[in-house]
């Protein structure tokens, strides 16, 4: 949990407004982590600020779990006018 949560201070600096995890109360062993940006081009700038010491987190993190993170990306629909 002390890894996951050093993502909030990457996530935050690159434009997420809002940042949390939770953990699934049916699946004690799984994790979700959630960020909000503005727009989905905030999003792809987020994959160009990437730092040397972001990376350094991001390659510690597959060593503390089980298999490979599963990456969703939603967006809020627009209600047709």
């Amino acid at each position: 949990m002390q890894a996951i949560h050093k993502y909030e201070r990457i996530r935050r600096r690159d434009g997420a407004f809002r940042w949390g995890t939770y953990r699934d109360l049916e699946n004690p062993n799984r994790y979700l982590e959630t960020s909000l940006v503005d727009s989905w081009a905030e999003h792809l700038r987020q994959h160009e600020r990437t730092t040397r010491a972001d990376r350094e987190i991001e390659e510690r993190l597959p060593r503390l779990v089980r298999r490979e993170p599963v990456v969703h990306h939603l967006v809020s629909p627009t209600p047709k006018r």
